[in-house]
């Protein structure tokens, strides 16, 4: 159940945040946040991480139904029932079906969150992508933990 309520809630709160930003600022504006850090950037993204595979909008789709696929049929291969696992998994699935509902409704992903320190730049990105990348940073952390415990 916690898998589901984390996944619904952070797919709620990512989707309203590019309702939010879509809503109120057009391509390109920018709203410095911490100067010289972070701004609120809108960019429109038909690829996947960092522009890779643009203008593949098709080929994305299908790679994220297959990982909702995946991730649902096999979940118990592969998620434990250990608290850590439900929240990557959680996460995993909210951050894949944010971004599955703007390449099907928009055909493209709505990034806004830009971190940059002077002229170095870190693509933009959103709460999905958040949520993706720290589900499977806590997965792999946990995997490292737990081959070590078993070791000893």
């Amino acid at each position: 159940m916690l898998i589901l309520i984390l996944s619904f809630t952070i797919t709620i709160l990512d989707q309203f945040t590019k309702h939010l930003i879509r809503s109120n600022m057009t391509i390109g504006d920018m709203i410095t946040v911490i100067p010289g850090f972070f701004s609120i950037t809108y960019i429109r993204n038909t690829g996947a991480a960092w522009g890779m595979m643009s203008g593949h909008g098709g080929l994305l789709i299908a790679l994220s139904i297959l990982m909702l696929t995946i991730l649902i049929i096999f979940r118990h291969s592969f998620i434990t029932d250990t608290l850590i696992h439900k929240i990557a998994a959680g996460l995993m699935l909210a951050g894949i079906t944010g971004n599955l509902i703007d390449r099907m409704r928009l055909s493209y992903v709505v990034d806004f969150l830009h971190f940059y320190i002077g002229k170095h730049q870190f693509p933009s990105f959103n709460v999905a992508d958040s949520a993706i990348c720290i589900g499977v940073t806590l997965y792999i952390i946990s995997q490292i933990f737990e081959k070590k415990t078993e070791i000893k």
